[in-house]
Formats: structure tokens, C-alpha cells, sequence
């Protein structure tokens, strides 16, 4: 092996051993520190990483100006709302660590419902529910509050490359309930989403990430390419595909937000089909970004995502320096 595939391959190693062994010993001692420790703890660690990560900060910043440019206007008002995000985001965190040492009936006063009779009847047809989702708030919360009701819940997640890693994680997810469904290979990960469905179970897609697939749609005022997978999906299993996400109000609590399952188009064409359902979805989950925009992280779009001649004339009159740091135009 050559002396520098073996150092990049060391540095990899050492990278995803020094994460894992931090988030156990983390987990770990994270009953006996107190929570108002914590919480500081967390909110130091969120203004260091919003510093040094710099080039995540200014993505986020960018999407922001493409995407919302009517709502913050000037880059002062989107600096707050990415600060806000990442807040949001490192207080998941904690919040995520708590459930995995609180019992059911503790997540269960934790995590309110709101909606969670769309639910229930899509669960009476039989044919297992997908669960449509962003990566908004605490997302991870939607499985550990739903397995604390009692629903047999799968979460199909991008495991990290490192096994020893992926493994550990996959164990936490297991302690409040939820199965782990690796997203690859897709031939395997389709199986166990139809198996899970087909049990009448409940199987949360994260779909929000608007980088690669083969349908362009419109989203947030651009326009990105989003995978069929969940589509398709849907349409084969003839599963229910109910739309809920987690949020956080005004004074710190957190809701499950279920709304009524989707009305797929199912016309006979299948090609038109799944293209007009995947815009469906993306108007879902544009819709919940936009009532909760500093809720969402913000990094859902390749660098090079595509964005209307039109916003980007817009953003221009708002703020020149914008046509410089937007991604390229269609």
C-alpha cells in the first residue's frame, strides 16, 4: 500500500474511532451530569462548531437567500435564522441523548401529538404507513415518540461508513424502539421496507435532500432534482403516506405534527405518475420548512443546485453581493 493511502486511510480510521468512543462515553455519563451543565455544555458547543464550521454556515446562508429571500431580506435578518437553525439543531442532540435513558411514558410527556388520528386511519387500511419527513427540529424524536405509544416503528437512515459506528448507532435507535433499515444497498433496503410495511408498520423517509434523483422539481423557489425511492415506493406497496414532523413552539416544546395522509395520483401512467407524486412530496415538505424556517438545517441542496432566473433577480435587487454567492443559475 502506498504511504499516502495508508496515512488517508489511518486519518479515516482514527476520525470515526475518536467520534464513536466520544458518543459513548457521552451516553454514558450523561444521567449523572446535571442538566443545566448540559444544556450549557451544548449551547458552547453550538457557538464554537457555528465558528469553525464555516463552510456549512455559509451554505446554509446561501440556500436561505435563494430560497426565502422574501421573508429575510437582508443578510443580517438570514445570519439570525442560520444561527437559529444550528441552535435548534445542537439542542436535538441533547434532547436525542435524554430519550435514550427515559422510559416510554417519559417520552410520551415529553413529545406532544397533535394530529394522531391521520395516523390511526391510515394504519386501519393494512398496508403499513410511510412516514414523509425533513430534517426539521428533532426529527430523531419521531420514532422514539411514536415507539413509546406502542407502533412498530423502522427509520431508513444513511448509516456511516465505519461499521463500528453505524453499529452503535443503530443500538441507540433500538433502546427506544426504532429498527434501522440501511438506506444501501437500495435493492436490500426497498426489501425491508416493503417487508415492514407489508407487517402494517410504520416507515419514516427523510426527504428533504434535494442533491441527485430523477425527477427536477420545484422547491423553496428552485428548482433541484429529488428521488423517486419514496414515490415509488408508495405506489408499490400501496402503503398510506402520511406526511409529520417535529417542532419546537415558542417556549421550548416539543409537538408531533401528523397531517392527513396524501392523495397519491395514480392515473394508470406510471411515468407521469411518479413524477406528479414526487412534486407532491416536495410541496409537503416545503411546506413544512416554510412554517418552520429556522427549524430546518438548511443543507438539503447540492452546491450546485439550480435556482430560477427570476429569484436570482430578486435576490440581486436585494442584496447585489448575492448573485456572487448563489449557486449558479439554470
Amino acid at each position: 500500500m502506498k504511504p499516502g493511502l495508508f496515512a488517508r486511510g489511518f486519518w479515516y480510521w482514527l476520525r470515526y474511532r475518536v467520534g464513536e468512543y466520544f458518543l459513548r462515553g457521552f451516553v454514558r455519563i450523561f444521567p449523572w451530569v446535571p442538566g443545566r451543565l448540559t444544556l450549557a455544555f451544548t449551547s458552547v458547543a453550538s457557538r464554537l462548531t457555528f465558528a469553525l464550521l464555516w463552510k456549512y454556515r455559509r451554505r446554509m446562508d446561501e440556500n436561505v437567500a435563494a430560497g426565502m429571500a422574501e421573508a429575510f431580506r437582508t443578510p443580517q435578518d438570514r445570519r439570525r435564522l442560520v444561527r437559529s437553525a444550528w441552535d435548534h439543531f445542537a439542542r436535538g442532540v441533547y434532547e436525542t441523548i435524554t430519550v435514550i435513558h427515559s422510559s416510554p411514558a417519559t417520552i410520551r410527556s415529553t413529545v406532544a401529538v397533535e394530529g394522531e388520528e391521520y395516523l390511526k386511519r391510515a394504519l386501519e387500511k393494512g398496508r403499513g404507513v410511510i412516514a414523509l419527513s425533513a430534517h426539521l427540529s428533532n426529527f430523531p424524536l419521531i420514532g422514539a415518540r411514536l415507539a413509546a405509544a406502542g407502533y412498530p416503528f423502522s427509520v431508513v437512515v444513511k448509516r456511516p461508513r465505519d461499521e463500528g459506528l453505524a453499529k452503535l448507532t443503530d443500538h441507540y435507535r433500538a433502546k427506544v424502539g426504532n429498527k434501522t433499515i440501511s438506506a444501501r444497498p437500495r435493492r436490500e433496503a426497498a426489501r425491508q421496507i416493503l417487508k415492514a410495511l407489508r407487517k402494517n408498520e410504520i416507515v419514516l423517509m427523510i426527504a428533504d435532500e434535494f442533491k441527485s434523483g430523477g425527477v427536477e422539481v420545484e422547491f423553496l423557489g428552485r428548482t433541484a432534482p429529488a428521488p423517486r425511492g419514496p414515490v415509488t415506493l408508495a405506489m408499490r406497496s400501496g402503503a398510506a403516506v402520511v406526511p409529520m414532523f417535529v417542532a419546537r413552539d415558542g417556549q421550548g416544546r416539543l409537538t408531533l405534527h401528523v397531517w392527513p395522509e396524501l392523495d397519491l395520483t395514480k392515473t394508470g401512467d406510471l411515468q407521469e405518475d411518479v413524477v406528479s407524486n414526487v412534486a407532491l412530496f416536495a410541496r409537503q415538505l416545503e411546506a413544512m420548512v416554510r412554517r418552520h424556517p429556522d427549524q430546518w438545517n438548511w443543507l438539503g441542496f447540492h452546491r450546485n443546485g439550480r435556482t430560477s432566473r427570476a429569484q436570482m433577480a430578486d435576490l440581486a435587487a436585494v442584496d447585489p453581493t448575492q448573485e456572487r454567492s448563489t449557486p449558479a443559475k439554470s
